[in-house]
C-alpha cells in the first residue's frame, strides 16, 4: 500500500516561500514519477509539476518559473519549492507518484489510486 505525506504548507504574505515536502512509503520513488496538485475550494483538483525518473520536470504555466520540483530518491521524497507566491495559490497540496514519460516535455501524471491528507497553503495579499 502506497502512503502519501505532505507536509511544510502555512499561512504566507503574497511574495513569500514555502517549501513543501511530501514523504513516500510503500514505493520505491526512483522508479516513479512524482506530481504535485492542488485543490482550491470549489475547483478541481489541478496538477501543477512533475518531475520523471529522468529528471525532467514540467510545470502548469500559472507557476511556471516560481514553483520549482525536485526529488530525493535516497530519502524516499519529493519537494515543492514554492516562491514569490500569491493568493491564487492558496489550495491544499497534494504529492503523487505514478507514471509519466521520462522524457515527456507535457505536464502529464498517471498516478496512483492513493492520496495523502494534502496540506494547506494560505497566502494573504
Amino acid at each position: 500500500q502506497v502512503q502519501l505525506v505532505e507536509s511544510g504548507g502555512g499561512l504566507v504574505q503574497a511574495g513569500g516561500s514555502l517549501r513543501l515536502s511530501c514523504a513516500v512509503s510503500g514505493r520505491t520513488l526512483r522508479i516513479d514519477a512524482l506530481g504535485w496538485y492542488r485543490q482550491a475550494p470549489g475547483n478541481q483538483r489541478e496538477l501543477v509539476a512533475t518531475i520523471t525518473t529522468s529528471g525532467s520536470t514540467n510545470y502548469a504555466d500559472s507557476v511556471k518559473g516560481r514553483f520549482t520540483i525536485s526529488r530525493d530518491n535516497a530519502k524516499n521524497t519529493g519537494y515543492l519549492q514554492m516562491n514569490s507566491l500569491k493568493p491564487e495559490d492558496t489550495a491544499v497540496y497534494y504529492c503523487n507518484v505514478g507514471v509519466a514519460h521520462p522524457y515527456s516535455s507535457r505536464l502529464s501524471l498517471i498516478p496512483t489510486g492513493y492520496w495523502g491528507q494534502g496540506t494547506q497553503v494560505t497566502v494573504s495579499s
